[in-house]
């Protein structure tokens, strides 16, 4: 019987796995840059303190092996959320239950607004995001929505709750392309201190989600971790770990990784660790020298600078002109935003970027009609 990814991540220690990253040598991090073929020792090696002296060949590294797989071309996304409600107590999100805050679920008309707006964009790669809330965003909303935005966009994800397996069949088989699901961190003991209340606390049945997504035969599955909960170089393997682990028993998904960074929202929480962007554009070389074939993710969470640098050096995806509340793109209901934006380019202004560094955009993905 095939071993579950929570018992194989019951077999690596939290503080054992972060002594091993932090105990990598210089030795360490050029047998990674040469291998042919790196396994995850090689990985610990690519995001451990020691790696930062090798930035450089990391780079050179990265960018070679993007090239080759991806070309010089960026995928372009935008994110459409429908709905602020949740029943979830996150620490660090603006959506928390526990936040006194205007609560909007879009309707079928104003969903409609909304995509009229995000065409003229231009955009054919869309990104559907709710809170986690059963009765408000649930499964019955959530395949409506699917089977009212479809028609429109080739390519169609979402960001949603954790479902059953039935569930993900249901929406599959309406037209849904991808699924994005983030455990946060990988660290069980700390867990249920950023969720104390809502599904969301059941660190197991958030683990497995990514599985059940395999057993329903999704085409791509993205997961990630978010930045500066717990030490980012240990979640940061763990979610490399949980990659392979994927990528060994559903071999026919493809898979996407995203690099959330906290950023400001409403409440009091502040990030545990500090991710700079030097570390962060360490941790992105990484996955690339370690798997050549997953896409990376940059959202507008992050800077200018720092997206613009990141262009050539292993992301494959971007979305632009981003609106992180319900209602933010026909200008109606405007609702607390989730977290604040920080590229806030236009996508004109993104695709100019894009070009006069030497990539082209891409915005439609056509997988969807070569399956």
């Amino acid at each position: 019987m095939m071993k579950t990814f929570e018992e194989l991540h019951a077999l690596h220690s939290w503080e054992e796995t972060t002594a091993s990253i932090y105990n990598k040598t210089a030795a360490d991090v050029e047998q990674a840059l040469i291998a042919s073929n790196p396994g995850l020792e090689d990985f610990k090696a690519l995001i451990s303190p020691a790696a930062e002296a090798y930035l450089e060949q990391m780079a050179v590294k990265s960018r070679a092996i993007t090239q080759r797989r991806f070309g010089k071309t960026i995928q372009m996304y935008i994110p459409l959320y429908l709905s602020n409600a949740c029943a979830n107590a996150c620490a660090y999100c603006g959506f928390s239950h526990d936040n006194d805050i205007k609560r909007i679920t879009l309707s079928k008309e104003q969903v409609l607004e909304e995509i009229a707006v995000i065409k003229d964009m231009g955009f054919q790669h869309l990104l559907l995001v709710t809170g986690e809330h059963p009765k408000d965003c649930g499964y019955d909303y959530l395949k409506e929505m699917v089977e009212l935005v479809k028609p429109h966009f080739p390519s169609l994800s979402i960001e949603v709750q954790p479902m059953k397996q039935e569930e993900y069949e249901g929406l599959i088989d309406t037209g849904l392309h991808t699924v994005y699901v983030y455990q946060e961190t990988y660290h069980k003991d700390n867990y249920t201190s950023y969720h104390p209340r809502g599904k969301k606390s059941d660190f197991s049945y958030r683990l497995a989600t990514p599985e059940r997504l395999g057993k329903a035969h999704i085409h791509k599955i993205g997961i990630g971790c978010l930045l500066g909960l717990e030490d980012w170089r240990t979640d940061s393997f763990f979610t490399a770990l949980h990659l392979n682990y994927l990528e060994k028993n559903f071999w026919r998904t493809k898979y996407s990784i995203s690099f959330p960074r906290l950023r400001p929202h409403v409440g009091s929480f502040q990030p545990n660790v500090d991710v700079n962007d030097k570390q962060l554009a360490q941790l992105i070389m990484a996955y690339r020298i370690f798997n050549p074939d997953v896409d990376l993710s940059l959202s507008t969470r992050e800077s200018k600078k720092f997206r613009n640098n990141m262009l050539q050096l292993g992301v494959t995806a971007m979305s632009a002109g981003s609106k992180t509340e319900p209602g933010g793109y026909a200008v109606y209901n405007k609702a607390l935003e989730q977290f604040s934006v920080n590229d806030d380019r236009s996508p004109a202004d993104m695709c100019q970027m894009i070009k006069e560094g030497g990539y082209e955009p891409v915005w439609k993905d056509w997988d969807a009609c070569m399956q």
